[in-house]
């Protein structure tokens, strides 16, 4: 009798950019990141948070931002389509429906299939407000609007991908109701400063990974954005172990990895924490709409 075929472990590979002001340089610098992703084989591709731009100050970002269904998006819908790839664009600025009375945007983590349909759209829930004294100021809220609901997993070509946005990192809730409702790959695209990245960055990617034994994937922004910022990089993927599997060197460019849903499966059987869990004592973590996977 002859052995069956071992199963194909989908590949995916993660960029790491720096986003500047210019946003057909950074257009131009993503589309062939894109290209190199394809031609490698990668089925599923994810670009960081401002991918489409990183702007001098609000006032800037507030100009340059777009509607989903606005030119650039269509423009990296042809991309999709073009390379036969579905596409993570993992922080778009987008002006949403409220524009016109709020004068602010929402922070979207856009999903692409191959043939460039919009497949779903998520909105930061938790906006990054940080005061570090002579090192990061940030005021996210100062100029966007908090997303108001999760999104539920969605099957992708390597598994189920539950969406989030750089600061959602911090707030393991939110990865956990995820999981409840089914992921077995959690995105984190991120442009994280240098001070809170070297501190935290890795350690928080691996416990959500840990914890929830998931694939856990973090495109990040990297370098000098403009003369007032700078990212911290190190873009990366953690397996279902806690073990980091794929890294990106200093500077823009690819890493890539594969997605093994047999070991997936296996860490969760061998560790059944989800099995251990004890909402006797202190509740479930779920989020409004999103039911538990059967």
């Amino acid at each position: 009798m002859a052995s069956s075929a071992p199963a194909l472990k989908p590949l995916v590979a993660v960029a790491q950019v720096t986003s500047t002001p210019d946003k057909e340089q950074n257009f131009a610098a993503c589309v062939a990141l894109v290209r190199e992703a394809a031609e490698r084989g990668a089925g599923l591709v994810f670009l960081p948070e401002a991918f489409d731009f990183i702007g001098r100050d609000a006032a800037q970002t507030l100009s340059m931002a777009e509607p989903l269904d606005g030119d650039l998006m269509g423009r990296y819908a042809q991309l999709a389509r073009d390379c036969g790839v579905w596409l993570s664009l993992g922080g778009f600025h987008e002006r949403g429906h409220d524009w016109a009375t709020t004068q602010r945007i929402y922070n979207c983590h856009a999903l692409l299939g191959h043939d460039g349909r919009l497949v779903a759209a998520y909105r930061k829930a938790h906006l990054c407000d940080v005061e570090l004294e002579g090192r990061v100021s940030m005021w996210e809220s100062s100029f966007t609007n908090p997303g108001t609901e999760l999104v539920a997993p969605v099957p992708t070509p390597a598994g189920k991908l539950g969406l989030s946005v750089c600061y959602d990192l911090r707030f393991p809730e939110l990865s956990l109701a995820l999981r409840r409702a089914g992921a077995e790959i959690l995105t984190f695209p991120s442009a994280f400063t240098v001070p809170t990245g070297s501190a935290h960055w890795e350690v928080l990617l691996r416990a959500r990974a840990i914890e929830t034994q998931c694939y856990v994937v973090a495109a990040a922004q990297t370098g000098q954005n403009h003369e007032r910022r700078v990212s911290y990089g190190h873009a990366l993927v953690v397996d279902p172990w806690g073990a980091v599997v794929a890294q990106c060197r200093e500077g823009p460019g690819l890493c890539y990895a594969e997605i093994d849903l047999q070991y997936l499966h296996r860490v969760r059987r061998e560790i059944p924490v989800f099995g251990h869990r004890r909402p006797d004592l202190y509740g479930t973590v779920e989020a409004a709409g999103l039911a538990p996977a059967p």
